[in-house]
């Protein structure tokens, strides 16, 4: 299990930006492949971005990519999502995950989620 801190949520209004941290403590991330995936109210998790335990590779989902830029520091233990002209529909609670795959993108342990908000 990981127990990962997330850092960054809160309520933003459209066009405007945030940026998700996940610490990772008690287990180290570097050789896992990590993820973000969210739920909106009524909805399904669905997958965000991953990127490969080195870094190298990236994966984003249609809705978010050319906004969303998934990044690693595997010296801090922590996963970045870096979050620019944010939309209404990007309102959600967002999970860091990781130790799965990059295609299909699935994880194999889960950090708590962290609600961002975004206002019209």
């Amino acid at each position: 299990m990981c127990s990962c801190r997330r850092l960054g949520g809160g309520l933003v209004q459209a066009g405007g930006s945030l940026r998700l941290s996940c610490a990772a403590f008690g287990r180290t991330i570097r050789n896992y492949n990590m993820g973000w995936f969210r739920q909106a109210p009524g909805k399904e998790r669905e997958f965000v971005s991953v990127i490969s335990w080195s870094g190298d590779s990236t994966e984003y989902s249609d809705s978010v990519k050319g906004r969303f830029t998934i990044s690693r520091d595997n010296t801090k233990n922590t996963v970045y999502l870096e979050m620019n002209s944010l939309k209404r529909e990007d309102t959600a609670v967002y999970y860091c995950g990781g130790g799965g795959t990059l295609k299909p993108p699935r994880m194999a342990f889960w950090g708590k989620g962290t609600l961002v908000t975004v206002s019209s």
